[in-house]
C-alpha cells in the first residue's frame, strides 16, 4: 500500500526527478507539475497528501498556487525555494505553509521533513488516531481540522487551529514564540516572530468570552498558554 500521494510542483524537471527518485524510495507516489496553471489542476484532479511547491514559477508563482489551494483546502504544503530570505519565510508562514526547504537539500532532509509534516497534520496514512481536546463549551478537533464553539463550527484557519490545539492539549503549560514557530509551524525559523501574536491575535477574537474556566493567555515577556481555571 502507498504512504501516500506527493505533488512535486517545479519548473526544473532535473529536480523534479531526482524528488521522485527519492521521494518513491519511501512509498509515496508522485505527481509531477511545471508551472503554476499545472499545479492547480493536478491539485484537484489527484487529490494529493502533501505539495512540494516552488517559489519561482511561470504561470503562477508558488505564493499564488498556496493561496488558491488554502482557500478551499488543508492540504500541507512545504515551499521548496533557492530563496533564504527572513521575509520569504514569514509570508510562507502567513499564507499557510506547512514547512520551508531552502536548496540545495539532501535526500535525508527531504524525506524527514515530508514525514513530519505528513505526521503533525495528521495525513500520514500510517496513523489513524482522532486528535480531539475538549474543554467547557470548545471543542478542537485536529483530524477534521475543525473548531466548534458552543457547539456551532467556526471556520478557522488551518495554522491557527493547529496553534490553539497545540496549546489546549498542554494547558498551563507556557510556550515562548520560537517553541510554537518550531512545534507548530515546523520551520527552522530565524528572524522576526510576529506571525505567532497575529495568529493568537485572530484566535482571541473567535474565543474571547466563551467560559471563564478557560483562556489563551499572554505571559508577558516570555509567550503564551492555554490557560486552565480549577
Amino acid at each position: 500500500m502507498t504512504r501516500g500521494k506527493i505533488l512535486i510542483v517545479d519548473d526544473d524537471r532535473n529536480i523534479c526527478e531526482l524528488l521522485r527518485l527519492y521521494i518513491e524510495k519511501e512509498g509515496y507516489s508522485i505527481e509531477i507539475a511545471n508551472d503554476g496553471g499545472e499545479a492547480l489542476s493536478k491539485f484537484h484532479e489527484t487529490q494529493p497528501d502533501l505539495i512540494m511547491l516552488d517559489i519561482m514559477l511561470p504561470v503562477l508563482d508558488g505564493w499564488q498556487v498556496c493561496r488558491e489551494i488554502r482557500k478551499t483546502s488543508q492540504t500541507p504544503i512545504i515551499m521548496l525555494t533557492a530563496k533564504g530570505e527572513v521575509f520569504d519565510k514569514v509570508l510562507g508562514l502567513e499564507l499557510g505553509a506547512d514547512d520551508y526547504v531552502v536548496k540545495p537539500f539532501e535526500a535525508k532532509e527531504i524525506i524527514a521533513r515530508i514525514k513530519a509534516v505528513l505526521r503533525r497534520t495528521g495525513a500520514d496514512k500510517h496513523h489513524d488516531e482522532t486528535k480531539l481536546v475538549q474543554y467547557d463549551k470548545l471543542s478542537i478537533n485536529l483530524t477534521n481540522y475543525e473548531l466548534k464553539v458552543n457547539g456551532t463550527p467556526v471556520d478557522t484557519p488551518p495554522k491557527e487551529l493547529e496553534l490553539i490545539y497545540h496549546l489546549a492539549s498542554n494547558p498551563n503549560r507556557v510556550f515562548t514564540r520560537d517553541q510554537l514557530l518550531d512545534e507548530v509551524w515546523g520551520f527552522d525559523y530565524y528572524g522576526d516572530s510576529r506571525t505567532v501574536d497575529v495568529h493568537v491575535k485572530r484566535l482571541r477574537e473567535k474565543l474571547e468570552g466563551v467560559s471563564d474556566k478557560w483562556a489563551l493567555k499572554t505571559v508577558w515577556g516570555v509567550g503564551y498558554k492555554f490557560e486552565v481555571k480549577d
